[in-house]
């Protein structure tokens, strides 16, 4: 497995795979052809299908230029290897084109070339499972965070402390924004009323309401295209951050050291997802965007609550379980609709799924890595018009009641 610093990306939004991966795309293309007349770009599949919503045009056209670069949408069109594809094309003054590049925008903000490994880079874990990990940890005596850092290095920690700056400023950030969020929808921001009313609710609808306040902030600053980190995706965003701000609120002994270390133990749930299956919504679904990151902020949380290294695993287990189908309808391709509200849903279970595998004794029948393997078979299941193409589900309803008006 790659390193963490490969799965917490610091960013802009609204999409890792459909705003941050074309633009570094677009950056390593303008590197090796700086000197080109002109360039055009062709977008596969669910890239051109939910790309103006999502900024493609707007990340690629902000790097090669607007004046001297041409986009081809073609939506019912797809490249072999990802429903993210793409093909950068450079061309010399007489319009001949001299360099082509195809190259998929996986999830996450990672990007791949055509006929590439998975993953080209070397290894930083030499096991890719929770069940491998899980039982080197067991007999070594060590902890998640304790095999992240032999396998990182002590450095991952400075690391891990940017990534935990940039989560909590774009939380305080979303807190105190209001207005609508830009595109076609006229969604107003929320975090703030929330955030305002829960302090004035009773005991019993704090937990419910700063979740929901904290992943909204994040989701919202994503939405109207601030910088966040990818956990694992933009769209996703908000469900780490929330969960582990709302028990450094409620639990007065944590340190930044236990969150750092609750995020390295986050990280290494999630690589194994971003390994053995897939965090893109455009290849699986919104279970492998919402449901990793509900996975990953239900381990985070267990570990924080004094869970072992089977009720960790456990709470990882139904944080994706109980995601598993679930879709990618964005509508009108914009990160906000239901993707900001699914965010504060999620932290919210992850914070149940903690606590109910902290009741237990960690045993249950289903592994971690068995749901992994599931949710990667679903999503590839799914029709692709539940895949981060808004041609069904929700997107498809609100749109045939908007144009019914």
């Amino acid at each position: 497995m790659e390193s963490l610093r490969e799965l917490y990306r610091i960013g802009v939004g609204p999409s890792s795979s459909h705003t941050m991966g074309p633009r570094m795309a677009a950056e390593r293309f303008l590197e090796k052809h700086s000197d080109a007349s002109r360039f055009r770009v062709t977008l596969f599949e669910s890239l051109a299908a939910t790309g103006k919503g999502h900024l493609t045009d707007w990340a690629i056209l902000s790097v090669l230029g607007d004046d001297k670069t041409e986009l081809v949408w073609k939506a019912e069109e797809k490249m072999p290897e990802h429903p993210n594809g793409m093909q950068f094309e450079a061309l010399d003054s007489s319009g001949s084109v001299i360099d082509t590049w195809k190259v998929y925008s996986v999830g996450g903000g990672a990007i791949r070339e055509e006929g590439a490994a998975a993953s080209s880079a070397d290894p930083v874990y030499g096991l890719s499972t929770i069940t491998e990990i899980m039982a080197h940890c067991e007999d070594k005596g060590i902890t998640y965070w304790e095999y992240v850092e032999k396998c990182e290095g002590p450095e991952i920690w400075d690391f891990l402390r940017d990534v935990w700056e940039v989560m909590e400023a774009s939380l305080e950030r979303g807190l105190e924004a209001e207005g609508v969020l830009p595109g076609s929808i006229g969604l107003r921001r929320q975090a703030k009323s929330y955030y305002r009313r829960t302090k004035h609710a009773g005991a019993d609808m704090q937990l419910t309401g700063m979740t929901t306040a904290y992943a909204l902030a994040v989701s919202e600053e994503n939405a109207g295209g601030g910088e966040i980190v990818t956990a694992p995706t933009c769209g996703s965003c908000g469900i780490v951050p929330a969960t582990l701000r709302y028990l450094k609120d409620t639990q007065e002994h944590l340190k930044e050291n236990d969150l750092l270390r609750a995020l390295a133990t986050a990280g290494l749930f999630g690589n194994v997802i971003k390994t053995n299956a897939s965090i893109s919504g455009a290849e699986v679904g919104c279970q492998g965007e919402v449901g990793s990151a509900c996975a990953m902020a239900s381990a985070a949380a267990t570990q924080l609550m004094g869970g072992t290294l089977r009720q960790i695993e456990y709470a990882a287990e139904m944080g994706l379980e109980h995601h598993l189908g679930l879709t990618c309808d964005p509508v009108d391709g914009l990160v906000q609709i239901p993707c900001i509200e699914r965010n504060a849903c999620a932290s919210t279970r992850a914070l149940a799924r903690a606590q109910m595998s902290i009741l237990s004794d960690g045993s249950h029948r289903i592994p971690f890595d068995e749901v992994v393997e599931v949710m990667k078979k679903t999503g590839h299941d799914l029709p692709s018009l539940y895949r981060e193409t808004s041609a069904g589900g929700l997107a498809k309803a609100y749109h045939e009641r908007s144009n019914s008006k």
